[in-house]
Order: structure tokens, then C-alpha cells, then sequence
């Protein structure tokens, strides 16, 4: 029961329209938003396909040298990212399941690095950042408890 009244609230605060809050719009210009809970959030369907699009490239986070050992490829990111110690700030998980808001990862793709004492520049370096949905997805299967299905 509490585990849902955390999710729901988190969906909420997704939803609520503040910045980064995971809403946009599709090619049709509908409103958008990251699967909900009851849609089941996976890595393996919803999130590893936004990692291997924007984020596992060799010389990135992908090959046999991956930029700070944290390899997004699939069947690599899980291990990769969850309860693992980052680097560049070495207080917080690369994610840690239940709080996006503790996840580097999380902030490094929000561009808030710096705000938890991170460096370096907004992921994906170099490229296009992730849309306010994609960022929302990875957030909602933080939330979810950042299972590896």
C-alpha cells in the first residue's frame, strides 16, 4: 500500500507540469507522459531502447571501454547503473531504486549535475538532450524500484 501511494505520488509530480515533469507531445501534437505505473515501466522496453538510441556508442557508454565504466548497452546498463557508486559524485548512486531524485544518472540527464555536487556536462554529450518524456520514463522505472525486467 505504501509502495503504490509512493508511485502515485511520484506520477503526480511527473504529471504536474513542473520543468522536467515528462510531458510533451507527440507527431499529432497530443499531450505525452511516461508510461504509467500500471503500464508496467521495464528497462528492457521502455528505457534501454532510449539508452542504446542516444547513449550506447562505442567511444560513450558502450564498447570495451566505456566512459567511466558505466556501460549502457543492452544486457550491460543494469549492472552498469543500479546500487553502483558514481564516479563524479561519489555521494550518490548511479541510480538508486525508488528515488530519481538521488540517481546521477537522473541528473546528469536533467543537465543538474552541479547542484549535487557532480561535474562534467549534460548527457548525452554532444548530442540532442533526452525529451522531457524519455527523462520521465527513465524517472518513473527509477520510481518503480529500477527492476532489471
Amino acid at each position: 500500500m505504501q509502495r503504490h501511494l509512493v508511485l502515485t505520488l511520484a506520477l503526480a509530480l511527473l504529471l504536474s507540469g513542473c520543468p522536467g515533469d515528462g510531458t510533451g507531445l507527440d507527431e499529432n501534437g497530443n499531450p505525452i507522459g511516461p508510461p504509467s505505473p500500471e503500464e508496467g515501466v521495464t528497462l528492457s522496453g521502455d528505457v534501454q531502447p532510449i539508452f542504446t538510441a542516444n547513449c550506447a556508442f562505442s567511444g560513450c557508454h558502450a564498447g570495451t571501454n566505456p566512459v567511466l565504466g558505466q556501460n549502457l548497452s543492452e544486457g550491460q546498463a543494469y549492472g552498469s547503473i543500479v546500487d553502483v557508486t558514481s564516479q563524479e559524485a561519489p555521494a550518490l548512486k548511479r541510480v538508486l531504486p525508488d528515488f530519481p531524485d538521488s540517481s546521477y544518472l537522473v541528473h546528469k540527464i536533467q543537465g543538474t549535475q552541479g547542484t549535487v555536487g557532480g561535474g562534467g556536462g549534460r548527457m548525452p554529450l554532444g548530442g540532442t538532450p533526452l525529451t522531457d518524456a524519455q527523462i520521465a520514463t527513465i524517472r518513473a522505472w527509477i520510481t518503480a524500484g529500477a527492476p532489471n525486467n
